[in-house]
């Protein structure tokens, strides 16, 4: 674990998108995972408890999104924050689970950043 105490698990199908985020992260002193899918995701979820904030693609290969990934971490993990973002989606607020935020992309690093210290509580 790093310095900040938090852990993000970044959820990306784009390699090099994956990449740019968790460097990013990373430099700020994140601890970070990463998955390809969403079904990877829940693999490292069940095997990772240590992870506070899930950060979410919308639309990715594997027969499950983001949204349904952000349904599940909120239903089995609540005390985990997730935030959802896309570049071909705009999602609503009604469309996400209660405490997920939605980011379009393009996004900043810095607000990635911004927001999941705003929401992180690390243990």
């Amino acid at each position: 674990m790093t310095s900040l105490g938090i852990a993000v698990l970044v959820v990306e199908d784009e390699p090099l998108v994956r990449m740019d985020i968790v460097g990013e992260l990373e430099d700020q002193g994140f601890h970070v995972l990463e998955a390809g899918n969403a079904l990877e995701a829940i693999a490292i979820l069940a095997d990772n408890p240590v992870v506070n904030v899930v950060f979410t693609d919308v639309d990715m290969p594997g027969g499950v999104d983001g949204l349904e990934l952000a349904r599940i971490v909120r239903e089995r993990s609540p005390q985990i924050q997730v935030v959802v973002t896309s570049g071909h989606r705009v999602v609503a607020e009604t469309d996400l689970p209660p405490s997920v935020k939605f980011i379009p992309k393009p996004y900043v690093p810095d607000q990635i950043i911004r927001t999941i210290l705003h929401i992180a509580d690390p243990k």
